[in-house]
């Protein structure tokens, strides 16, 4: 498992919308069930600031989550709900404690 982090700060009259973005992603995943996508996002203390992990694992390699329209919605804008821009940075698992288990 190789994720990728996601990390992002929100305009602050943008951090509602983003949730709802959010929200909707996670409906969508939940009702398509995916195989080969491990996804969890995190809105940090300061309310404006996001995190999202992500694990794919699929046989073909490809994401599935770029296929759901919630999260084409949730990306399309995302530049203009942006404070600072997302940046996306590979990560090397080092320990893992029932965070990215089933």
């Amino acid at each position: 498992m190789n994720p990728i982090i996601v990390q992002y700060r929100v305009k602050a009259d943008k951090a509602q919308q983003n949730i709802d973005y959010i929200a909707n992603v996670f409906a969508a995943l939940n009702e398509s069930k995916p195989d080969g996508v491990r996804y969890a996002s995190f809105q940090l203390e300061d309310g404006v600031s996001f995190v999202h992990i992500a694990s794919i694992e699929t046989q073909d390699g490809s994401n599935p989550l770029a296929s759901l329209d919630a999260f084409k919605a949730f990306t399309r804008d995302i530049a203009e709900r942006c404070e600072q821009p997302p940046v996306a940075k590979k990560g090397d698992l080092i320990g893992n404690y029932h965070l990215l288990n089933d």
